[in-house]
């Protein structure tokens, strides 16, 4: 009985774990192909690899972002031959299981929950006598009508084999994220959040969890997602951990977890600040509502200021990367309210900001409650609303714009001193900023059009020559450095253009008092010992209108012209710039 477990994952460098814990724990009694596509793959493709391998039973993990191209490839499957057995798990299917026996008629079961044993057990019956009365937590057909068994108890986490030791992921290691979990459930009750069902949390061996690591660091594994939903809900657990993870990491090691900020102990902080190497790890804090309203009716529990406490205090130490979470339609969150929510959330300059808008995920009890907010959403996965009573489908719209250009200007650190100095002396707000911005983007038709770096330099530029801004020259001046400043090599056509920058003759004299006094640059360009080849080859020079080193050193602007000498490193695929005030 050949039996395949499958899935779609978003993106290749996805991995599943839920099917290799289902392989796991059918061992040694079933031999299970692991065989992962990507939801871009073409259907025809999966189904060919699929059939090839001449399968009886193929059991598909099911999530929002894969269900509408699964239940394609199960459909296609089921034309080719009626005989192979369909089973569906997962979370998108756990819930309205009767509407998903009734609405798709090629699924053959549902696995409900947690799948393990129940998954085994349902193969020793379809190899056996096939009693699936017999098999807890399962939806299943018999003659004709549609039978839902109840769910089984939970399972004993500590005694679950590891997922991990499979010889055919050991070429995959490195290349892919790795997702490992210790606990199962939150002790939290988010209503837009499907872990808020599971009652209470459940944890893995320690020291097993410890053992599956050590394995994955030494057979490549280089990104290592924590998936539990509140790591550090325990601090005694955490810490032990976190000190281990510090202790036994090899290089070029990511650990990253999902963290609640306001039940981080300063302590904790001040532990990693001191001992985790730069880059070890990353946080990500889901903060979606600054609201205390908002968070009351979605029973949430948030202290906000110890959030921005735990927040600041792992930027001040510059060892952790952080990225929060902010989720657009909450109830009673409108339009005026979210634009609080953000600039409250950005005051903290977290490496990166992700705006996603609510979905109503089967089974949560926002779901279930939507009418009490008159929430419209769609009929279709991933379930994203379109509108409720304090939010028009036209606000969804305009915070969707600021989402685009968040993601192009912000999180992907292109010029970060230029927004900086967007969102602190030239916008009201920085929501102010990415809203107008955006507005203006998609009016000029640029999110439905690819962008090169200069593009989105140009773009922002031309969008600034729209507004009344006295000192567009000084930002100017900012987007050049923030671009020579994040190049590898010389460009050979910088975003603006020779109408900016020095003439020839100009350059010339420049370059010829820099090789006559080169200390006017500094003791470190000095040191570089650049030969006048060197010069004209691997350097460029442009001209500020104010003095960049006191504004960074004072954060004051003083109008005083200023040439900036960009010195473009080959050896380390680094740049350097140097400043001097013109000569007059």
């Amino acid at each position: 009985m050949k039996i395949i477990c499958s899935t779609l994952n978003a993106k290749y460098i996805h991995t599943n774990i839920a099917i290799r814990y289902l392989k796991a724990f059918a061992e040694p009694e079933f031999n299970i192909e692991i065989a992962e596509y990507t939801i871009k793959d073409p259907i025809m493709n999966i189904v060919t690899d699929l059939i090839s391998k001449k399968p009886a039973i193929i059991g598909f993990s099911c999530y929002i972002w894969n269900i509408e191209e699964t239940i394609k490839v199960v459909k296609m499957i089921k034309k080719i031959d009626p005989a192979i057995q369909i089973v569906v798990g997962g979370p998108e299917v756990s819930y309205d299981v009767l509407e998903w026996m009734e609405n798709v008629k090629e699924f053959d079961f549902i696995a409900i929950g947690e799948g393990e044993e129940t998954f085994k057990q349902l193969l020793t019956e379809l190899n056996g006598d096939k009693q699936m009365e017999n098999v807890h937590g399962i939806a299943f057909r018999k003659e004709g009508q549609i039978k839902i068994n109840p769910q089984r108890n939970k399972l004993d986490l500590r005694e679950l084999p590891s997922p991990f030791r499979f010889e055919e992921d050991i070429p995959h290691l490195g290349k892919r994220v790795i997702y490992i979990e210790t606990s199962r459930g939150c002790p939290f009750s988010c209503q837009f959040c499907l872990s808020s069902i599971e009652v209470g949390v459940r944890y893995f061996d320690r020291e097993k969890v410890k053992d599956d690591i050590r394995y994955l660091m030494q057979n490549g594994a280089k990104t290592i997602k924590f998936v539990d939903r509140t790591f550090n809900i325990s601090r005694s657990y955490a810490m032990e951990m976190f000190r281990f993870l510090i202790d036994e990491h090899l290089p070029g090691t990511i650990f990253q977890f999902e963290i609640t900020a306001d039940i981080m102990r300063p302590e904790v902080i001040e532990f990693l600040n001191q001992e985790a190497p730069p880059g070890l790890f990353r946080f990500e804090i889901g903060v979606q509502s600054t609201n205390d309203y908002t968070n009351e009716l979605v029973m949430r529990k948030q202290n906000f200021e110890k959030l921005s406490r735990t927040v600041t205090m792992v930027k001040e130490g510059g060892k952790i990367d952080q990225h929060l979470d902010l989720i657009a339609g909450l109830p009673e969150e409108d339009y005026h309210s979210f634009r609080k929510t953000f600039n409250d959330v950005f005051a903290m300059r977290p490496e990166e900001l992700q705006l996603g808008f609510l979905k109503l995920l089967r089974g949560t009890g926002l779901r279930l409650r939507a009418q009490e907010h008159k929430y419209i959403y769609m009929d279709h996965s991933p379930y994203e609303m379109l509108g409720n009573n304090v939010l028009s489908f036209d606000d969804i719209i305009r915070i969707k714009q600021v989402e685009d250009v968040l993601e192009k200007y912000w999180n992907d650190h292109r010029m970060d001193f230029t927004v900086e100095y967007l969102v602190t002396h030239t916008f009201p707000s920085p929501f102010d900023f990415f809203q107008d911005f955006g507005s203006f983007w998609e009016q000029k038709g640029w999110s439905r059009i690819g962008h090169q770096l200069e593009d989105l330099f140009k773009r922002l530029y031309e969008f600034l020559e729209t507004k009344d801004i006295e000192d567009l020259d000084v930002i100017e001046g900012l987007m050049k450095y923030d671009y020579l400043s994040r190049q590898k090599y010389k460009p050979r056509k910088p975003w603006w253009g020779p109408s900016a920058s020095y003439d020839k003759a100009e350059r010339s004299i420049i370059y010829q008092s820099i090789i006559q006094t080169p200390t006017q640059l500094g003791q470190n360009f000095v040191d570089l010992g650049l030969t006048e080849k060197d010069l004209f080859k691997h350097t460029l020079i442009e001209r500020l209108t104010f003095d960049l080193d006191k504004y960074f050193s004072e954060g004051k602007i003083e109008k005083r012209g200023t040439t900036i000498l960009s010195y473009f490193d080959s050896n380390t695929e680094k740049t350097i710039i140097y400043s001097t005030p013109e000569k007059g």
